[in-house]
């Protein structure tokens, strides 16, 4: 509820989700408008698990992000629970950013999005993705496919990877903000505690430095957080479901656990802008994502 403060009469604040199918750019868009990295990347889709919040500062206008996991369909009870809460974020925003990527199209997974959009009345800007590694005409072919696919209030081709016209894309959010003062503090970027994101950055790295049988069954958890004046201890574990997984992680003479570690360490204290003493555990629970109690405990 937003009470009225003639402070900030013409300013516009509110809540924008950012949706879409898997590994379409959502993250990479959202730590591009912030400028800081917040919400993890890679190559791989279904990276992002939980909604993260992310809060742009603009002169006339505050823009709250929830960067969603991808809407896709699967039987899958973890991939189940990922997708329900990407789509439980669309009844709290108040703007829609929905993202397609130019160079993978996936009718079915951008089928479902569309659909649940109906069935929101709120304004939704579409945002084509990925314009840096497609050539002009594919993009018009686009422009015009969607155009009447639905009533999106703009479209905009960008790329999120090198910033080309994400500001175009800020200013037709903020033109559908409803008014209203800031959530949050000037110097706010998220809401989320530093411990998720350092688990977050932990569980980046792995995903990047391993095989495709890796990804899917690890989860990070940290043990202790622990800062000093100039040091800033950090014990986290690496949950995977089985043994043979557990030798890929750790690699040949550790090599691989110490790669990911030295990965982490150095974005963590970036974050932080401390030193940071990184020891990294790994841990077999067998079967750890069709388990709804240790979903759970692993904060999913």
């Amino acid at each position: 509820m937003q009470h009225t403060d003639n402070r900030f009469a013409g300013f516009h604040s509110g809540f924008v989700m950012l949706a879409g199918a898997p590994n379409v750019g959502k993250s990479t868009l959202l730590n591009r408008m912030l400028g800081e990295k917040i919400s993890i990347t890679s190559r791989k889709a279904q990276t992002t698990r939980n909604r993260v919040l992310g809060v742009v500062h603009r002169p006339n206008a505050q823009l709250v992000f929830l960067d969603t996991p991808g809407i896709h369909q699967s039987e899958k009870m973890f991939n189940v629970r990922i997708v329900d809460v990407a789509l439980s974020a669309i009844g709290d925003a108040d703007v829609i950013v929905f993202i397609v990527d130019l160079t993978c199209p996936d009718p079915e997974s951008e089928q479902i999005v569309v659909e649940k959009l109906r069935s929101r009345n709120r304004p939704v800007i579409l945002a084509l993705n990925k314009t840096d590694q497609v050539k002009g005409d594919v993009v018009l072919a686009a422009i015009d496919r969607w155009r009447t696919a639905y009533p999106f209030h703009a479209v905009v081709p960008i790329s999120a990877k090198h910033g080309d016209q994400v500001d175009m894309l800020l200013d037709e959010m903020e033109s559908v903000l409803p008014e209203g003062p800031p959530y949050f503090p000037e110097d706010a970027i998220t809401d989320m505690p530093e411990r998720f994101i350092v688990a977050e950055m932990i569980r980046e790295k792995v995903f990047r430095l391993t095989g495709q049988e890796i990804p899917y069954a690890a989860a990070v958890t940290i043990d202790a957080f622990e800062e000093a004046e100039t040091l800033v201890t950090i014990h986290a574990a690496i949950h995977l479901e089985r043994d043979s997984q557990k030798g890929i992680v750790i690699g040949k003479g550790a090599a691989k656990l110490k790669q990911i570690g030295e990965a982490a360490r150095k974005d963590i204290e970036r974050m932080l802008g401390s030193k940071v003493f990184l020891k990294l555990f790994v841990r077999v629970q067998k079967n750890w994502s069709k388990d709804t109690k240790a979903l759970r405990k692993l904060g999913y």
